[in-house]
């Protein structure tokens, strides 16, 4: 351990006889890891206060004892908090440092927060809190991301103070354009927790005592589809939806593998059903932000706009890939009209002002806000998949010498996400995961663009034909032959073309961030 040992003290339980150690006399709390008593420090003794359940194996790479670094500080995880919530589970582990200081690590669908307590005056009334509202807290401006109802599910290890046992509170995220997010925890309402942290990766933070074993797959939380009876077997500790592959249901395992599945059944969005491009299961290198890593596919989902105005107004179809990286966590690949992009949420709030907005250094220009829904799952998500999720979505593009950055808000009942990445060319979708040059996924290269590998003259000349062609026809033939040779002509989007005339000039979140996707941090 990185903590110094002329810190340590033990005691004995008072449930069970075991040895209960601290690594710092400073903590005031901990669980016995042989009886899972939770114990309350009263001067030299130990007293009881309650147990704790068993903790839910979430296959974290974390663990008690695992070290590292924060700028340039050594510590050692020595407790853990596990939380639950109706979008499912996250974990706050608490880093005791070399110095004596506490900081707690947050630990939410492959994505991590460390932060630290901060004294505060006054909270801002629970009942003033809304998702995506500004608020002041300790003299700063912050925007409210989420307001959540969570549980204590279990606790393990050493902590700075007694966790709250056996009731529900509410947990506030807070994020602003510094990139922090601050977090308002009402478990005392008499005595409100702040802290504020900065999202951070595990490979910066230079770990090592990680389980080995947290790779593994879960075969053995095999279920039965409560709609046809096939087996399902998620891959992935995290998920809490999944659809099947012989039904396509979509059933909801967030409570377990139990008898009574929440399960709904699919329409989908073309008839005869809509393969996605890249298989599940596949996996590519891709630079989503940083160096080049593998990332596999585990879920897709179809989403559309929801027409404003009426049934006649135009209605555009998109496609999403969940992409996993057991280091970096999630991302999103989307497949919309104008071409591919990547994109990944971030932890802070874009400044906005009016139709722009600003992101480290970058200024995006809003073009477009509409509202969302999904009509088709496949493969595993870790949020639990609703029937027809819908969303408020804003997307903006980058200006000057950032056009190809990207950046959308969604919001959904109490929670508001951004999410920011970059435009994709086809061709590096396609070399990633080992696809074929089709025409979906060249749409994003233009005639006489560089690279297109065509002779500008031969280019001219195919033009020239496909107007003659054109003008012959005088209108008379399918004006929908690139999404019938696109998408098919069973697809949502050839049967919307045919419906209305015209070229198509948008559709597709930029953000990819489903609603229902988010979590705590």
């Amino acid at each position: 351990m990185a903590t110094s040992p002329q810190r340590a003290w033990r005691a004995a339980c008072p449930n069970c006889g075991a040895p209960v150690e601290f690594s710092s006399a400073a903590s005031a709390s901990a669980v016995c890891s042989f009886c899972r008593s939770t114990l309350l420090r009263d001067g030299e003794t130990l007293r009881r206060i309650g147990v704790v359940a068993e903790l839910f194996d979430d296959h974290s790479p974390l663990q008690l004892g695992a070290a590292g670094k924060l700028q340039g500080l050594a510590f050692t995880l020595v407790g853990r908090l596990q939380y639950g919530y109706e979008g499912g589970t996250w974990n706050e582990w608490h880093a005791l440092f070399d110095n004596g200081r506490s900081a707690w690590l947050s630990e939410d669908n492959g994505a991590y927060v460390a932060s630290f307590d901060t004294p505060l005056a006054e909270a801002p009334a629970l009942d003033t809190l809304r998702a995506g509202q500004r608020t002041l807290v300790g003299g700063t401006a912050w925007d409210v991301a989420s307001v959540v109802s969570a549980k204590l599910i279990s606790a393990q290890g050493e902590l700075p103070s007694a966790p709250p046992l056996d009731r529900e509170f509410t947990v506030v995220d807070l994020r602003n354009a510094q990139g922090e997010v601050g977090t308002l925890d009402f478990a005392d309402p008499a005595r409100v927790a702040w802290s504020i942290g900065r999202s951070v990766a595990l490979s910066e933070l230079a770990l090592t005592g990680l389980r080995e074993d947290s790779e593994k797959t879960l075969a053995s939380r095999a279920i039965e589809c409560p709609s046809c009876g096939a087996s399902l077997e998620p891959k992935l500790a995290t998920t809490q939806s999944l659809s099947c592959p012989q039904c396509r249901a979509v059933v909801d395992i967030s409570k377990g593998a139990g008898a009574d599945l929440a399960h709904y059944a699919q329409n989908n969005s073309g008839a005869g059903g809509l393969e996605p491009q890249i298989p599940l299961g596949r996996t590519g290198t891709l630079a989503l932000g940083g160096a080049p890593q593998p990332w596999q596919v585990v879920g897709y989902q179809e989403r559309c706009t929801l027409p404003a105005g009426g049934e006649d107004d135009e209605q555009f179809y998109w496609r999403e890939y969940l992409l996993y990286n057991r280091i970096q966590g999630f991302a999103f690949l989307v497949d919309a009209e104008d071409g591919w992009s990547w994109a990944k949420p971030i932890t802070g709030v874009p400044q906005v002002k009016g139709e722009h907005a600003l992101w480290q250094g970058g200024s995006f220009l809003k073009r477009e806000a509409y509202g969302a829904k999904v009509t088709w799952v496949q493969g595993e998500f870790y949020w639990r998949v609703q029937r027809e999720e819908r969303a408020h979505v804003s997307d903006y593009a980058g200006t000057g010498l950032s056009t190809k950055k990207r950046l959308s808000r969604e919001q959904t009942g109490n929670e508001v996400t951004w999410s920011a990445g970059e435009a994709l060319a086809a061709g590096d979708v396609a070399s990633a995961f080992g696809l074929p040059q089709q025409a979906a996924l060249q749409r994003d290269v233009m005639p006489g663009s560089q690279g297109s590998g065509v002779p500008k003259l031969v280019l001219i000349f195919v033009v020239l034909v496909v107007l003659v062609i054109l003008l012959s026809r005088c209108g008379s033939s399918d004006d929908c032959s690139n999404e019938r040779a696109t998408f098919g002509a069973a697809s949502a989007e050839y049967q919307q073309c045919q419906r209305r005339s015209g070229v198509r000039t948008g559709g597709g979140s930029y953000g990819g961030w489903s609603s229902g996707g988010g979590g705590h941090k």
